[in-house]
């Protein structure tokens, strides 16, 4: 298997000079962090048997933690379907997703957190407003949100993906609606009322639309059922990147190739790029700093935990009973006794780093 963090130190300082232009701050930390992500030559973390008897030490890489690594983030994402999936209502769900068009992608590149908040804004008004109007809903939507930056060849392709119950609750009287039936909302009202609320708001913001925008626009709704498929797929994909290295088929004389799944034929297909190009792709989907690629809304916000566990007592609906306790992380074990190791000490700077003296954070 090729490793990302050899690619990033073979081709790193070439596409730096390559692509200058483009190049901002958070794309040389990521670089940084899944270049020394669980190396040797990265930071390191000192890990003790707790078996008296063993007292085995050993030092053991460090993994880099960044959102955009396709090593780390595993337990913070399993964590996120496991918060989901107790959330979890007794409605038919929804998978709506809303994408601009290739006209306005330029735009949303170089306005990145601009862009980004301004489409979860619009996402949130018009579901909220469509809920409240709706003959057989009439109250609060509550829904899920995510961001994803990516087409399956990792392009640059953003859109917002909507796990949806087609539900309500009035907020005045506290009435429980479900519309049923596999139809929610129709997708071309929703792509026409997007549109607007987004053009709009970026004119508002001193930004200038191109003048080929057109005026059709996207929206996708499918029916998911009861929405825990939707909420695992859509989970396994928020933290790990947007390749995975078994994905990587080949490095050879400066060009890359990976393979994907092409969204019509469902098989896997191949693509070449140089290998400078293709650290440029994927610092196309790293996201501004302190950006929250997720979200949730209405009677499925956060701060909302008592009434979903109202609601699901009212409606004698039971969560995932294997998620209702808090996933621990995996445990480092020793590899003479097999006992569980005690971290002593982390980010243990190898010598060769700074001054080659040792820190200790």
């Amino acid at each position: 298997m090729i490793l990302l963090s050899s690619i990033i130190q073979q081709f790193k300082h070439s596409f730096l000079n390559q692509y200058q232009k483009h190049i901002k701050p958070d794309h040389l930390k990521a670089l940084g962090a899944m270049e020394k992500c669980r190396q040797e030559h990265g930071p390191q973390m000192r890990v003790k048997c707790t078996d008296n008897k063993c007292g085995k030490e050993i030092y053991i890489p460090h993994s880099c933690g960044h959102r955009s690594c396709p090593h780390c983030q595993n337990h913070e994402s399993q964590q996120w379907i496991d918060n989901q999936l107790n959330k979890l209502l007794p409605a038919r769900y929804f998978l709506i997703t809303f994408t601009i068009p290739r006209q306005l992608k330029k735009l949303a590149l170089k306005n990145q957190k601009t862009i980004y908040s301004l489409m979860f804004a619009c996402v949130q008004d018009v579901l909220k407003t469509f809920t409240i109007n709706d003959k057989k809903l009439m109250g609060a939507a509550g829904f899920t949100a995510l961001l994803h930056t990516h087409s399956r060849p990792i392009n640059y392709h953003p859109h917002i993906h909507v796990v949806m119950p087609a539900a309500s609750i009035d907020e005045e009287t506290g009435i429980w609606r479900v519309k049923d039936g596999r139809y929610i909302f129709n997708h071309k009202a929703l792509a026409k009322v997007f549109r607007a609320k987004l053009l709009h708001a970026i004119v508002e913001k001193n930004l200038q639309v191109p003048k080929n925008c057109p005026p059709k626009w996207v929206v996708d709704c499918k029916d998911v059922g009861k929405g825990d498929k939707a909420l695992i797929y859509l989970g396994r994909y928020l933290y790990r990147g947007v390749i995975q290295e078994k994905d990587i088929l080949k490095c050879e004389n400066g060009m890359i190739t990976f393979r994907y799944i092409n969204s019509r034929t469902e098989r896997y297909q191949t693509r070449t790029v140089t290998g400078e190009y293709f650290l440029y792709l994927l610092m196309l989907h790293v996201l501004p700093k302190r950006f929250r690629r997720t979200r949730d809304y209405g009677f499925l916000h956060p701060c909302s935990k008592k009434l979903i566990k109202f609601l699901q007592l009212i409606l004698k609906v039971s969560p995932f009973k294997i998620f209702q306790q808090k996933r621990q992380r995996p445990q480092i074990t020793c590899p003479l006794c097999g006992a569980k190791m005690r971290i002593i000490k982390t980010r243990i700077l190898q010598p060769g780093y700074g001054d080659g003296t040792i820190c200790y954070i």
